[in-house]
């Protein structure tokens, strides 16, 4: 079809689009779904979405295809800026705000916000079910649904943890701890004693003062045996707050050989939260120091293995209680909440008014008005009717949590803004979603005063109340929701290799995986980083197990220390040396270039591949004629022979197999299959790789586009809602203004605070607070 020159911009660019991609992306063929042979240069803003395609693969360097034809890089270049520019132009009168649904806090956020109002650290995956993910990340209100038997367990667990909090749960009840079958207990385990080896340290919230029941079972083969009991001299220390309360002595208060444990000693507690360990002495590391080589993990599938468990190991713990509990009159909660107390009858009300008009105020996130005040008072008198002061206040409490200003975000929008139309939000919205942006809960008073004051808005106190946010202790919250998303992180805790492919995987390292990955991303947020860092820092935080995993001498004990990455370990550098993503990215039993190559691709360059066709067959992982074994490159190219796969593959596979000196669980080899590894290929763009190192650096060289891609991840987690393609001139604006600063973080958070999306909301067509009553 023929194109007429046109005026617009990029009326010179369709030479380049016939000569290179119009040959693939026609009415004919209709590969990927574009058609872009009638697609007019000239309307690029009358068709968004596929324009938007074309730029996301342009600047992941993904088209044209590997092994086809590709403009020079000027006019790749100078094709790619048009198209941004006119999608831009088109977006600046605007800005793309769909509608608004109804927020749900998610279980992190709901934990935080009962964390700050009522000082009080709870389990919610007690009271409520996981949280769904959209767009890849639990926050985002498409995937927060609310069903009957949600809204049921939201009130279940109001009714408990005002209990708990005012120290009114004083029913004995029952709690077990297990230790995870990976985790090993051969060394010493941080925040119990010196001396000591192995065991469980559990941080456990006693709700009233009174005796309390602490049992412990050791690990036991099906018919009653003791792992590592043949050594009889071996001693189980149980502790609270570092203090010994019982010391059990293996072979005569624990039995070599027993179906059933009764290993438990009674001790008064006042309520709190307090820690309890379970440990054994250390005063042999015979035969732990023999001359055999023995693994890192301690148990392997629930049994003894020659090589593995060599001293006894704890499976559980148990606390129970409290017997003949009574309400406390000290605990953090309770100070929390009791800002005031009666000295009289005559002073109850107004005591009870401060408290409760205090916490719902925190709650709501918002000032309080007088219809919320005769609420609580009406509640507070029918608990006080009832019962005493504390009667009252518990039932204040619980109506707090229960209301829907406190489950849901609420944006209404001003009165006189019609619904359907777009508005600016308030300062006491604003700060709501900064809260939870960088701290997965609500405002605290000094956000909420200064939003009340009016005064948020101003471009100078936003600034100063960004950078006070980011030094809080509570931004930790968006390095492990927004990194554990984003990275995959929270995808270790199900990552079970293989205990006989790899011996030396454990819940330690897994744990030690996870810190590491969380303290590099923290590192850029606190330094106030470039954010290319994450490609390219050159150092890591390592403790002893993770040193001794990737080899790095010199590094004693269980905390984290920063180490520089030179030398042999300048493999480790940035994200892509990091075990943790290693290991996400892998199988059970081996490791996964396709994985990889999609974590990079998704991840680093933000191009999503789709998903396999279905039916895709395994594997083979011997030679034909039985001549020995395949490497996994080997098998992967018999299994690209196919068509259907070879076209994702050429993409995916050159970038997962420069990463296969990694093996499954991130440990540095050379050999696979008893062949040298293989980590070389050739990216789509044509660049040539041999390993990690070649392809790092192959992926600085798409900075701009990596930043691109923080970005619209960070702008989803801020939003809680998914980023379109009607959102990426944002991203773009953004992001151009962030390469001034050096892509700094804090010039990537002023960035999306400041943009309209961020700022602005579009008024639902009925208002929510009623919508959500009823």
């Amino acid at each position: 079809m023929a194109h007429a020159q046109t005026a617009s911009p990029l009326g010179s660019q369709r030479a380049v689009l016939d000569q290179y991609c119009v040959t693939c992306h026609n009415q004919k063929l209709k590969t990927a779904g574009l058609m872009l042979d009638k697609l007019d240069l000239a309307q690029v803003g009358e068709h968004t979405e596929p324009w938007e395609k074309v730029v996301r693969k342009l600047r992941a360097g993904m088209m044209p295809p590997a092994g086809l034809p590709r403009p020079n890089a000027a006019a790749y270049e100078a094709l790619t800026v048009a198209l941004e520019n006119e999608l831009d132009r088109a977006a600046a009168s605007h800005p793309h705000l769909p509608a608004p649904a109804i927020h749900r806090v998610n279980r992190t956020e709901y934990t935080n916000a009962i964390r700050s109002l009522l000082a009080l650290d709870i389990d919610a995956a007690a009271f409520l079910p996981a949280d769904d993910s959209s767009y890849g990340f639990d926050n985002v209100a498409s995937g927060l649904g609310v069903s009957p038997a949600l809204v049921e367990g939201y009130v279940e667990a109001a009714s408990k943890i005002s209990r708990l909090a005012l120290g009114h749960e004083t029913a004995p009840a029952r709690k077990v701890y297990h230790v995870r079958e990976d985790y090993s207990q051969e060394e010493h385990i941080e925040g119990l004693p010196f001396g000591t080896r192995g065991g469980m340290l559990i941080h456990h919230y006693f709700p009233a003062d009174g005796e309390y029941a602490i049992s412990w079972d050791p690990v036991r083969t099906t018919v009653g045996g003791l792992y590592g009991g043949d050594s009889e001299d071996e001693q189980a220390e149980v502790l609270m707050d570092g203090a010994r309360i019982k010391v059990f002595r293996i072979g005569k208060d624990v039995p070599i050989a027993s179906l059933r444990d009764k290993n438990e000693v009674r001790v008064p507690v006042k309520a709190g939260e307090r820690t309890v360990g379970v440990t054994f002495l250390a005063t042999t590391y015979v035969p732990n120091v023999d001359l055999n080589r023995h693994y890192h993990r301690s148990i392997l599938d629930d049994n003894l293995v020659d090589g593995f468990t060599f001293t006894p190991q704890v499976s559980s713990v148990t606390i129970s209680g409290p017997y003949n509990g009574v309400r406390p009159k000290d605990t953090p909660s309770r100070a929390k909440i009791f800002i005031c107390q009666p000295t009289g009858a005559s002073s109850e009300l107004p005591c009870a008014r401060k408290i409760l008009t205090a916490l719902a105020r925190e709650a709501y996130r918002r000032p309080i008005t007088d219809s919320d005040t005769e609420s609580l008072m009406n509640l507070y008198q029918a608990g006080r009717n009832a019962g005493d002061f504390e009667d009252g206040i518990e039932r204040g409490v619980e109506f707090i949590l229960a209301h829907p200003e406190f489950v849901f975000r609420a944006e209404d929008g001003p009165a006189n803004v019609k619904p359907g139309q777009a508005y600016r939000i308030s300062d006491m919205e604003l700060a709501s979603r900064l809260a939870y942006f960088f701290w997965s809960s609500g405002p605290d008073d000094e956000l909420i005063r200064v939003a009340a004051q009016g005064k948020l808005r101003d471009s100078g106190v936003l600034e100063q109340q960004i950078r006070r946010m980011l030094k809080d202790q509570r931004t930790h919250e968006l390095v492990k929701n927004f990194a554990g998303q984003w990275l995959q992180l929270r995808v270790m805790q199900s990552s079970t290799p293989e205990g006989i492919d790899y011996p030396d995987f454990d819940d330690n390292l897994r744990q030690a995986f996870r810190t590491e990955a969380e303290m590099f991303f923290e590192s850029i947020v606190r330094e106030d980083r470039s954010i290319i860092d994450l490609l390219n820092g050159d150092y890591t935080f390592v403790n002893e197990r993770l040193a001794a995993h990737y080899g790095i001498p010199n590094v004693y004990g269980s905390q984290f220390r920063r180490v520089k990455l030179d030398g042999d370990f300048d493999v480790r550098r940035g994200l892509l040396g990091k075990g943790g993503i290693e290991l996400v990215t892998s199988v059970s039993d081996r490791t996964s270039p396709v994985q990889r190559g999609k974590w990079v691709m998704t991840n680093i360059l933000g191009v999503v591949p789709p998903d396999p066709p279905p039916n895709v067959p395994a594997l083979k992982e011997t030679a034909a004629g039985g001549a020995g074994p395949l490497t996994l490159r080997q098998q992967m190219e018999a299994h690209r022979a196919n068509p259907a796969c070879a076209g994702c593959h050429k993409m995916m596979d050159p970038i997962g197999f420069a990463m296969e000196n990694f093996d499954g669980i991130g440990k540095w080899r050379t050999k696979e299959a008893g062949q040298n590894v293989n980590a070389s290929g050739q990216l789509t763009d044509g660049t040539k790789i041999s390993g990690v190192v070649d392809l790092r650096n192959a992926l600085l060289s798409y900075s701009p586009q990596f930043a691109r891609t923080v970005t619209e991840k960070l702008l989803t987690y801020a939003l809680g809602r998914g980023v379109e393609y009607q959102d990426m001139p944002v991203v773009r604006a953004i992001v151009r203004e962030a390469a001034r600063n050096d892509y700094r973080f804090s010039a990537l958070i002023d960035g999306i605070v400041k943009s309209e999306p961020f700022q602005m909301n579009r008024k639902p067509e009925a208002p929510f607070r009623a919508a959500a009553v009823r």
